[in-house]
Formats: structure tokens, C-alpha cells, sequence
């Protein structure tokens, strides 16, 4: 935000207001506030992308690497157009801890999270908690939790099982952006019995959809994933623009708004994290330690993930992380062979 929002375009816009009344100081506000971190905007509605295009759409090319004004996102979440098979499907299982595929998806007519007052955000929560307990049906069926109802014996249920989510913190973008006012009211968390699918509302973005399992059958995890943002669509409006694919709180979460990731131990790219982050950039990847951004790799567990969202489909961009993470195994594999220096090379040459 701060390399391309200037005073002729802060002066131009500084008494304009969105669809909903937002306005470009709110969308700035956390870029102001905190302005080491990250990407220093976000949106307070769906038309905030529109309404002040000047300054998010050279951000969004800035970061993504994706022109809003020229250029057009593409979808595509049918699970037969993944490569997944047999082999390698063996390979991660043998490597790889867990699974989550995830994406934020938002209601129309609503402030997005930023903005949203108390009365918007209960009314999010009280139309995706219909959709949860009547159109989430079979093996997806399950229990709803409001977040500021919960019981110390459910908070640690969910908490053992990585579902509860916490406030943002001050090294989160999202929190100088509002989306943590009045925590934790119009909050909540969703999951199916088989804690195989998860849901959570009006965190960073209305909802939150996450499919997971404890191994590495991605291909299942995405048919999962899939069939959840179908449900959404055909019983909710939710947000979506032709150039910039699904709308979300945060610029940097447009396009698929897509995290596939796994939880793979890499114990000898553990011991030169340099080198994990080089390869892992090369292979378009992101690398995060076991307890998310900024923490620690445990046990030389790591979570990978694409780090693209916009410009690809949903199927290539969990491609990309199939590919990349079989190559680093395969890069670990020669590390604890004692050739480092071949690894070096490969991920230099790329």
C-alpha cells in the first residue's frame, strides 16, 4: 500500500464512500497502523475493490503478480482434473502428517469483516448457520459452536482437534483492520462428525472452508473441499468478480483464496532453513513452522502450501503443491545422503 497509494490519490478519494459507506481511510487503516506487515490494505466491502481501484488494483498486481484491470481469474474444482495417483499417493502418505485444504468465501450484501457492526456479523452467522444445519447433509452433516457459548470441555475438544480459532493478534494485519471488534460476538466454528470438514465464521473472512484429514490423500481432501464450496453456492450469494475470482476481507486472499497445505517432516531441510525457503520459493511454495506462520518446525515437521491464490485455478494451484512437495522429498531424500551441495545447486538453477 505504501509504494503506490500517494497524496493526489488520498486527497482525490478521501471524502468518497463505497456501496456501504466504507471509506479509503478504513481500508488503509492497518497499512497506517501497523505498517511492517504485509500487504496494508484491506477491503470493508465488496465494492471497496471497485470504489478505490487506483490504489487495490496496483496492489494486487504488486502482490500477485495479477493485473485486476486487464486480466481475468479462472476456476476450475473438478477433482478428476487432479493428478494424484497410486505412487505418489503412497509417497505422502509415508511423509506426510495431515492434510488441509482451505478458502474463505463471503456473503453478498454484507460489510466484510473489517467493517462489519455487531448487527451485520450476527446476521453472516445466522444465515451460514442455516446453511450448515440444513443443506450439510450425509457424511458432511454436523455441529455448529457459537465461539462465545462455548463450554471449557468443548473449547478443548476443539482445541485438541486444531479447530478453535483465537482473536487476531497484534502481529496480524487483521487486527488494525477491525476484524477483531467485539470479539468473539457473531463468531463460531462448524465441523462435520467425521471432523473431516470445518467451518469458521466471521474470523478473517465470513466463512472459512477447510477440509482435512490425518494423512496424505490430498485428491480426497479436495473432493471434500469441493463439494463444500458447491453446497455454498447453490444456497448462498456469495462474492465473486470476474477479475479477482473470489471477494475476501484481505487483497492478498482474491482469486481462488485457495491454502492447500500439508504437514510434511523434513528433518534434514530442518536443519538449514535457508535452503528450505530458497527451494521452497522456486517451487512456489510457502514454508510455515508446525504452529503456523512465524513459529517453529517441531520435529522438523514444516507446513507447505502454494503461495499463489489469483491467476490459477483451484486444480492447478494444489498441483503446484503436489509437484513442489514431491520434490522436496526428494531433495530430503539426498540431503540425508550426504549431497547438499547437489540440492544447492538444483534449487540455484532453477
Amino acid at each position: 500500500m505504501s509504494r503506490h497509494l500517494t497524496e493526489e490519490m488520498f486527497n482525490k478519494y478521501k471524502n468518497v464512500r463505497s456501496d456501504r459507506g466504507c471509506t479509503l481511510e478504513m481500508c488503509i487503516k492497518t497499512g497506517v497502523d501497523s505498517p511492517h506487515l504485509g500487504i496494508g490494505i484491506t477491503a470493508g466491502d465488496e465494492s471497496c475493490y471497485e470504489t478505490f481501484k487506483d490504489i487495490f488494483y496496483p496492489v494486487i498486481k504488486d502482490w500477485h503478480g495479477f493485473d485486476p484491470s486487464t486480466d481475468k481469474h479462472m476456476r476450475d474444482l473438478n477433482p478428476d482434473n487432479l493428478q494424484f495417483d497410486d505412487e505418489t499417493k503412497a509417497l505422502f502418505n509415508k511423509h506426510v502428517k495431515s492434510t488441509r485444504i482451505r478458502a474463505a468465501r463471503s456473503l453478498k450484501g454484507h460489510f466484510l469483516t473489517s467493517c462489519a457492526t455487531d448487527e451485520d456479523r450476527a446476521a453472516v452467522e445466522g444465515k451460514l448457520k442455516n446453511i450448515f444445519e440444513t443443506k450439510f447433509v450425509g457424511d458432511m452433516k454436523g455441529k455448529y459452536y457459537s465461539l462465545g457459548g462455548l463450554t471449557d470441555e468443548q473449547k478443548e475438544d476443539l482445541r485438541s482437534n486444531g479447530f478453535l480459532f483465537q482473536m487476531p493478534k497484534k502481529t496480524n494485519c487483521l487486527y488494525y483492520s477491525g476484524a477483531a471488534n467485539n470479539w468473539p460476538h457473531g463468531r463460531g466454528i462448524f465441523h462435520n462428525e467425521a471432523k473431516t470438514f470445518l467451518a469458521w465464521v466471521n474470523e478473517e473472512d465470513h466463512c472459512r472452508i477447510i477440509s482435512m484429514s490425518t494423512d496424505g490423500d490430498i485428491l480426497s481432501v479436495f473432493k471434500r473441499f469441493a463439494l463444500a464450496s458447491d453446497t455454498f453456492e447453490k444456497n448462498a450469494d456469495i462474492m465473486f468478480a470476474d477479475n479477482l475470482g473470489f471477494i475476501g476481507t484481505c487483497a492478498s486472499n482474491l482469486g481462488t483464496g485457495l491454502r492447500a497445505s500439508v504437514m510434511v517432516v523434513l528433518p534434514e531441510f530442518n536443519k538449514d532453513v535457508h535452503l528450505l525457503e530458497a527451494a521452497c520459493g522456486k517451487l512456489c511454495l510457502q514454508p510455515r513452522g508446525s504452529s503456523g506462520e512465524h513459529s517453529a518446525a517441531i520435529g522438523g515437521k514444516w507446513d507447505i502450501s502454494n503461495k499463489q491464490r489469483i491467476g490459477f485455478t483451484e486444480v492447478q494451484l494444489v498441483q503446484k503443491m503436489i509437484n513442489g512437495v514431491k520434490q522436496l522429498i526428494a531433495w530430503e531424500a539426498m540431503l540425508a545422503a550426504g549431497k547438499a551441495a547437489d540440492v544447492q545447486t538444483a534449487v540455484e538453477s532453477m
